[in-house]
């Protein structure tokens, strides 16, 4: 099943899952659902309380395509195309494994997560290859964005901690 979002193109999936007594079997993903290549597909393992994000590549950005293997998350979506409606404006919800959601966030969006579970597994199909280059990050806890992570003592990497504001962003890479 496919839920649609306020934010153009921006979706959440509510996967199949076929389960009995030895476990589940689990459908994650059909091109043909969202009618978009995803050839570079990644996984990441976080911890409760780690916050990763928000990140994006400024050149060759992509979109994803988001599945929680095992935990949860806390899962954030900010828009940055600047002619969209609902551009500056983020988007929430909860990923985890037993809800079977999964989420496809459009090229133009930055994203970041807070790991809500002692484990948390995460894997990203993206519609484009890594380019490391051109990563850049938003302060997760930018006080203009108002975003409420659901964490009081959060884990955050260097690189995080040293990342721009919204506004500093919007000035250097949105002209």
């Amino acid at each position: 099943m496919i839920l649609k979002t306020k934010f153009k193109d921006l979706l959440v999936f509510k996967n199949k899952s076929f389960k009995d007594k030895r476990g589940y079997f689990k459908e994650l993903i059909k091109e043909n659902r969202i009618k978009k290549k995803l050839p570079f597909t990644v996984m990441s393992y976080s911890k409760k309380n780690v916050i990763r994000g928000l990140h994006i590549q400024t050149k060759k950005s992509q979109g994803k395509f988001i599945s929680i293997l095992k935990g949860k998350v806390y899962d954030v979506a900010l828009d940055l195309r600047k002619n969209s409606k609902t551009f500056g404006k983020f988007f929430t919800c909860i990923l985890s494994e037993k809800n079977s959601k999964s989420i496809y966030i459009p090229p133009g969006f930055a994203h970041g997560f807070c790991g809500l579970d002692k484990e948390n597994y995460i894997i990203y199909s993206c519609t484009q290859y890594r380019n490391a280059k051109s990563e850049k990050a938003i302060k997760y806890n930018d006080k203009k964005l108002k975003i409420k992570w659901p964490t009081k003592k959060p884990i955050v990497s260097k690189k995080d901690q040293a990342a721009i504001t919204f506004f500093e962003f919007k000035k250097k890479y949105l002209k």
